[in-house]
């Protein structure tokens, strides 16, 4: 090249940069970086951790069946259609005896809380299935006993919270409400707050 010729450094007479051979442009120097530390933030720490104690510590709770005659499981954890199935096939006398020991609801009571006349309950012997209106209703009383029993985890202590005035509930026991769907609807809220730590 002559002499003169400008470079990218801008002074004149200076040498070219030199080139890298076709070995060293190929080869390249890298450096092995450490794995990155995986960030764990501490609420998903305590939420794990909290995972971790509720499975240790975990005790399953004893639910009673109380359609036992019908029913192979607590009636708060059967489905929609096995309650269906069951009210198809009619409720016993056997199993409302069993209703009417475990709630502690003598026949003018449950009578009351179904809806129907004390007659209706008593003239029913043993196997002697009530109708499938009927019998909806006795499961759906049992389906909130059940839930309560599950929640309370003592049947004596909830059936005494059913017959004691609620402020949730404008000063009237569980027990005035449950005689119709919308009422016993209104008392399984209610319970399903206690279970989520809210008084009632």
């Amino acid at each position: 090249m002559a002499k003169g010729t400008k470079y990218s450094s801008g002074k004149q007479g200076s040498k070219p940069p030199a080139r890298k051979s076709a070995k060293s442009a190929k080869v390249k120097n890298y450096t092995a970086k450490p794995p990155a530390p995986s960030v764990v933030k501490e609420g998903v720490i305590a939420y794990l951790s909290e995972k971790r104690t509720a499975a240790i510590n975990y005790q399953p709770i004893n639910i009673p069946v109380i359609l036992s005659g019908a029913a192979n499981k607590p009636e708060s954890q059967m489905t929609p259609l096995e309650k269906m199935d069951i009210a198809r096939m009619g409720i016993s006398k056997k199993d409302l005896e069993n209703l009417k020991e475990k709630t502690r609801l003598d026949y003018d009571k449950l009578a009351i809380a179904l809806a129907v006349t004390r007659a209706t309950l008593i003239n029913k012997k043993g196997d002697e299935k009530f109708n499938t209106s009927l019998s909806e209703r006795i499961i759906d009383l049992a389906n909130l006993y059940s839930y309560g029993y599950e929640v309370f985890e003592d049947e004596n202590r909830f059936n005494q919270w059913m017959f004691r005035p609620n402020s949730a509930l404008g000063g009237q026991a569980p027990y005035d409400l449950i005689d119709n769907q919308f009422g016993r609807e209104e008392v399984r809220d209610i319970i399903g707050r206690i279970a989520y730590g809210v008084y009632s």
